[in-house]
């Protein structure tokens, strides 16, 4: 025999209050209600009592909302994009909201699928991972008017919300990083992409040799294909590290290009940093497990995740709110994969 389903008017009994009061309490709204605290605390304490469970579809059908959001990320298997989910997964939990993820393993095709699924699912909005040649996603999610956010990647060509990280300065900064530790051949692996994120971190690079007065050699840059990762990174390593002009510094563009290259850096014998000083994007605990620390480039993970809810909950509440963009600064861990030569440093 099943359970009586617990009501509000069950829960208003016990309490001694009317039903409407339970409904302001139980959907937040027991301040703007000018609810006693005593009152509500009473009020949930004995929701939880009677083991009360809301009734969600009732809901979206009165409001129109379902009150979840569509995450679509680019790599589930890369430890940034994990951990990012799992920012936002927390931070709409805070504000009554359910969080759909799907990832997209960097395919267009399998993102715009993901999109279609979760609209069908009626969320009310997403935050978003975009990969390449995905714009028409994006134009067609304005065209609908359905709320989004792009978080981590965007398109400078298109007006949209954003919350990303200044990938061109954190780049940068790695680069003079390597120059100030007296390294003279710094080379950088990145994904051949049109992505605006990985053009930046290439371009950050390059314009940090540029301004120390470095001629940057075209062997020093490397871009490799996703769905070849392992076989291009271990090809770009042999042509960096057997020239003339070869390396004695690699940048990795992202977490997964350092993993694969420093299984084959191992594979090759080479000592890090005495024959290859390494800095990477991307933290992870794999970096602390290396027999040589790694210096990485931290980016702020838990305000990007946090922001871009917060970005995509304000348009919610208002459809009408203004564009938000923002760049949020990456901060260069040093660690022992970068150990500054015994030579002094250039400025």
């Amino acid at each position: 025999m099943n359970a009586k389903k617990i009501s509000l008017k069950d829960i208003a009994s016990k309490a001694g209050v009317s039903t409407a009061l339970v409904s302001y309490v139980l959907n937040g709204k027991e301040k703007e209600s000018r609810v006693g605290h005593e009152i509500a605390k009473k009020i949930k304490e004995i929701a939880r009592e009677l083991n009360y469970q809301p009734n969600h579809l009732a809901k979206s059908l009165r409001s129109g909302k379902t009150h979840t959001i569509g995450l679509v990320i680019a790599d589930i298997s890369n430890p940034f994009f994990a951990n990012i989910a799992r920012v936002v997964e927390d931070e709409a939990k805070k504000s009554g909201y359910t969080v759909i993820i799907g990832s997209s393993d960097e395919k267009a095709e399998k993102a715009w699928d993901l999109l279609n699924v979760l609209i069908n699912r009626q969320v009310d909005g997403f935050i978003i991972v975009s990969s390449e040649h995905s714009e028409s996603h994006i134009h067609y999610l304005k065209e609908r008017n359905i709320p989004f956010v792009l978080l981590d990647r965007h398109f400078p060509d298109l007006q949209t919300d954003f919350v990303a990280t200044n990938n061109y300065k954190a780049s940068y900064d790695a680069g003079v990083h390597l120059i100030n530790g007296g390294y003279e051949r710094i080379g950088i692996i990145a994904y051949r992409s049109d992505m605006y994120h990985m053009q930046e971190r290439v371009r950050g690079y390059q314009q940090a040799l540029k301004d120390h007065k470095f001629v940057f050699k075209n062997n020093w840059l490397k871009e490799v294909r996703f769905e070849n990762i392992e076989q291009e990174v271990k090809t770009a390593i042999d042509e960096m590290t057997s020239t003339e002009d070869k390396v004695d510094a690699i940048i990795f563009a992202t977490y997964g290009l350092a993993i694969n290259g420093l299984k084959y850096i191992n594979e090759l014998k080479l000592r890090v940093p005495d024959d290859l000083a390494i800095v990477s994007f991307g933290q992870a605990e794999v970096f602390d497990l290396y027999y040589c620390p790694i210096t990485y480039l931290k980016q702020p993970l838990e305000l990007l995740g946090k922001t871009s809810v917060e970005f995509l909950l304000a348009k919610l509440k208002n459809p009408d709110e203004g564009m938000k963009q923002i760049l949020m600064e990456a901060k260069l861990i040093a660690r022992d994969s970068s150990m500054a030569k015994t030579s002094s440093p250039v400025t």
